[in-house]
């Protein structure tokens, strides 16, 4: 199949904080849209640049040559992809499939199993880089699946990230992601953790990022999200909600690998408590209102 804007037929579904944006970029070069989203009003967006609206999964991914999924749950990926309206009933054999959804690396080798009995390629693709990275098209972008269909389908994804990398077999960008998850997790407590003592000590956080976050300790949630900490901006970049499901599949994961990860344990418990507090929907840096609790 040769990728070329105004010929590759797109199916796109999930159109949330990184979804739509995403879409966005594959609408301003040129390939034809159709879009369905479990809210409809979330594509409203879309819609008014050019994409073509589908009640369903099924509509969507119909004479498609290439669908793209970016949901919530693995609950809902396996809706979306195996369900009564899903993408299988009505996908056209030599299509390609790319679930960008964080989800478990298990359901990724089910899917790829399912769509190659309709002669159907697919690659597990989760991605990383948050809302700023999903508008300006700087997304980390993890791949498992088809190598052939992975070099079939890079100049979409060069569009949406600049940094993509081909990982192994189905499952093998799950895995990745997880990895990348464990480690945002430890980063984000000591964000916290480090903004909690520059107030305590009396010092400007601002500065404090602005100089750390040059030298060895600097990183992208230092730099992005704790300036958004000392203004109180808990608005979503990623929601809490769906951090506290990526941790979970990689304790899930972890332990079936004999894994013991303390940190990742820790952070998750941590999570839980400002979802129970009414934080499910806050980003992910509003984990420092747990510890400020703490004080």
């Amino acid at each position: 199949m040769e990728i070329k804007p105004g010929r590759t037929k797109v199916g796109w579904i999930g159109t949330g904080i990184m979804g739509s944006s995403m879409a966005r970029h594959l609408l301003k070069a040129g390939y034809s849209l159709r879009v369905h989203n479990r809210t409809p009003a979330k594509a409203e967006g879309l819609l008014a640049d050019g994409a073509e609206w589908a009640d369903t999964p099924k509509a969507c991914a119909a004479d498609a040559d290439v669908v793209f999924t970016i949901v919530g749950f693995p609950a809902d990926v396996e809706e979306v992809h195996l369900g009564n309206n899903g993408i299988i009933q009505s996908i056209r054999a030599g299509a390609i499939v790319v679930d960008m959804t964080t989800s478990a690396p298990l359901l990724a080798r089910k899917l790829a199993e399912a769509y190659a009995a309709k002669d159907v390629t697919t690659l597990d693709a989760p991605v990383s880089g948050g809302d700023v990275g999903a508008r300006e098209g700087r997304l980390a972008i993890m791949v498992g699946g088809d190598r052939e269909a992975f070099d079939t389908v890079m100049p979409m994804l060069e569009l949406m990230g600049e940094n993509i990398a081909y990982m192994g077999p189905a499952g093998a960008g799950q895995h990745t992601k997880m990895c990348n998850q464990i480690l945002i997790s430890g980063t984000m407590i000591g964000v916290c953790e480090s903004l909690l003592y520059a107030a305590k000590a009396g010092l400007d956080a601002q500065g404090v990022i602005d100089i750390i976050g040059q030298g060895a300790a600097g990183c992208w949630s230092i730099n992005n999200l704790g300036p958004r900490i000392v203004r109180r901006d808990f608005s979503p970049g990623f929601i809490v909600e769906h951090f506290i499901k990526d941790m979970g599949i990689a304790l899930t994961e972890a332990k079936a690998m004999g894994l013991t990860l303390p940190g990742l344990t820790l952070v998750e418990r941590l999570y839980r408590e400002l979802a129970d507090d009414g934080g499910s929907h806050d980003g992910t840096q509003a984990l420092m209102k747990v510890l400020e609790k703490m004080q």
